[in-house]
């Protein structure tokens, strides 16, 4: 254990642990945390695995004693376990900005990427003939976030090979750049999970339209921590994990987002039985359905679907709003900032999220030379990040659970590991 912070830097501490009980005392939000399993360690890792709601685990029990371990296949009826898929999807709607009927939850955000791509791309080469006689040039480029998590450029990397277009990694700022009549999609992360910079999806997508492709976004470090709005921006496509600030649980199923009026287009390449128009008909022959089921493939999780409806239901708090919690998500960062400053010697850390709060998502990273070292002490010493190589200590605020004194708590011990 290092050294206790020196005179001053105690005096500082006294000062921000007081601001820190105020703000807690204050925050309309406050009362969620009652909400959650949670001990004494500072959980601040909620940007990879949200914390369990504390229902949820009675809800589960009556999912497999009584729907599965009584009713059996009833079930898909009378619990309506056929429709969960847009049933869950219509709840996370709202938290992405976008209207009922357009959001199917259901498989890995990886799978759901690559559904999207490949129909973006098939849409943008519908939309001018394949390049024709009498037609424009080819859409044969795919642009992919060259900062992306790297499933996501795996996944546009094969895309590519199947449509036989060219893969172009450029970062989010040479987008505009980059785009051209041959690009037919673009997929961009709106937060970037290394610094937490917020891209903007606004003028990223008016961008991408008028050069006549699709944007393809993915919102899995955003959805639940800051207004999106699918709608309002004209998103063609999106998709999203659940784990992570919607506290669906580990592995807990994606979401697959695309634009009402593109439905009909939607052309997935992954037609399974659970995407037919009818689907028990068991006809030879695929016909879609009609609507967001049409990103449906296979037998929906159910387990895991339904431990994320229960999860959904913190939600439906009064007071609960998306708005509400990107106001504390900036507060907790903009703390966090204050706190790290106050207490930690210079020079030890930078900071490599922007301090804007419209660049900023719900997480700070900080850059440290010895990072995986310093956040396994702070592991061992309960306040619980990670780390990300080479050299990057990642800490994620999910307002509906993280307090101030949190915040303060995880400065301080941050600043006693680095001595």
């Amino acid at each position: 254990m290092s050294e206790p912070l020196d005179p001053a830097g105690e005096a500082a501490a006294v000062d921000l642990a007081g601001e820190a009980r105020r703000l807690d005392a204050a925050d309309a939000l406050a009362p969620l945390r009652e909400r959650f399993v949670l001990d004494d360690v500072t959980y601040l890792d909620g940007n990879s695995l949200g914390a369990l709601p504390a229902h949820v685990p009675a809800r589960v029990d009556d999912v497999v004693r009584r729907q599965w371990g009584e009713l059996r296949i009833r079930s898909w009826e009378e619990s309506g376990w056929w429709t969960a898929p847009e049933r869950i999807g219509d709840r996370i709607a709202p938290l992405v900005g976008a209207a009922a009927g357009q959001i199917v939850v259901g498989d890995s955000t990886s799978v759901n990427v690559f559904k999207a791509l490949v129909a973006a791309v098939r849409m943008a080469r519908e939309d001018v003939g394949d390049g024709g006689e009498g037609g424009s040039a080819v859409r044969d480029e795919i642009l992919v976030d060259a900062t992306t998590f790297p499933t996501d450029g795996y996944i546009a990397e094969s895309a590519a090979r199947m449509t036989g277009c060219a893969l172009r990694p450029v970062t989010p700022a040479e987008v505009p750049g980059a785009l051209g009549d041959r690009t037919a999609a673009v997929l961009l992360n709106h937060v970037d999970y290394r610094t937490g910079r917020l891209h903007d999806l606004p003028a990223l997508t008016r961008a991408v339209h008028a050069c006549g492709a699709y944007a393809v976004w993915d919102l899995c470090h955003s959805a639940g921590a800051l207004p999106v709005g699918l709608d309002e921006h004209g998103v063609d496509l999106a998709v999203g994990c659940t784990y992570k600030y919607l506290n669906g649980g580990p592995g807990s199923p994606a979401y697959l987002y695309v634009r009402r009026d593109l439905q009909p287009r939607f052309d997935s390449p992954l037609p399974g039985w659970n995407s037919h128009a009818e689907p028990f008909g068991m006809r030879s022959a695929y016909a879609p359905a009609s609507g967001a089921v049409r990103g449906r493939v296979g037998t929906p999780d159910i387990l895991s679907l339904l431990a994320l409806e229960a999860a959904l239901d913190v939600w439906d708090a009064d007071g609960v709003s998306v708005a509400a919690v990107r106001a504390k998500s900036l507060a907790l960062t903009d703390f966090f900032l204050r706190c790290v400053g106050a207490y930690v010697p210079a020079g030890r850390v930078e900071s490599v999220t922007p301090a804007a709060h419209d660049e900023r998502g719900s997480q700070v990273a900080l850059r440290c030379d010895d990072a995986g070292e310093v956040m396994k002490r702070l592991v061992e010493n309960g306040v619980v990040g990670d780390f990300r190589a080479p050299d990057v200590l990642r800490f994620g605020f999910t307002p509906l659970y993280v307090g101030f004194a949190d915040v303060e708590r995880a400065a301080r011990v941050l600043a006693r590991t680095l001595g």
